[in-house]
């Protein structure tokens, strides 16, 4: 199994960080079923967001996500958007420093709308509306870890966010 790298444009790793897909397409030819992928991004600073393995159907599964603490990856050696060879001393180094995939827990996510509207039925319509159009761009999500909720922080574009308007009166 040969070592692969994926760089994907700046644009693809806003999406990929914004969505949790379980796989990206893997553009050209190359890469085969089973290859292990680093997922990279050269947005002004080389990192890599993920590691990830091909799928029978031409996809890079993910087996870690890095988004919230991405690798400094200025030592790469590819360029350009794609898929490029890598040397697997490279992917080795690369995924020790991921370490392992970190242990999942429950969250609680919610986006709060105040609506107008006649109905229950129309408000959820409108709800989903707005969520469509307006996205994780410029809705708030509110997160707390399942049973803290006082611990609960606001997330704008995948980012931690102060919405309170009486701390930014400084």
């Amino acid at each position: 199994m040969a070592p692969w790298a994926l760089v994907l444009t700046p644009d693809g790793y806003e999406t990929e960080r914004l969505y949790a897909h379980e796989s990206v397409p893997l553009p050209g030819a190359g890469p085969s079923a089973g290859d292990p992928v680093l997922l990279t991004v050269d947005n002004g600073s080389r990192a890599v967001f993920g590691l990830g393995r091909v799928t029978p159907d031409g996809r890079v599964a993910y087996t870690h996500r890095l988004f919230d603490a991405p690798l400094p990856a200025e030592d790469l050696a590819v360029s350009g958007p794609g898929v490029h060879p890598l040397d697997p001393g490279t992917f080795a180094q690369y995924s020790a420093k991921a370490g392992a995939e970190p242990v999942r827990r429950t969250w609680l996510v919610s986006v709060d709308l105040p609506i107008e509207a006649a109905t229950p039925a129309e408000a959820v319509r409108a709800f989903w509306s707005y969520v469509a159009e307006l996205g994780p761009r410029e809705l708030p999500a509110f997160v707390s870890p399942s049973g803290d909720e006082l611990a609960m922080q606001a997330f704008v574009l995948g980012e931690e966010t102060n919405l309170d308007p009486e701390e930014d009166e400084d």
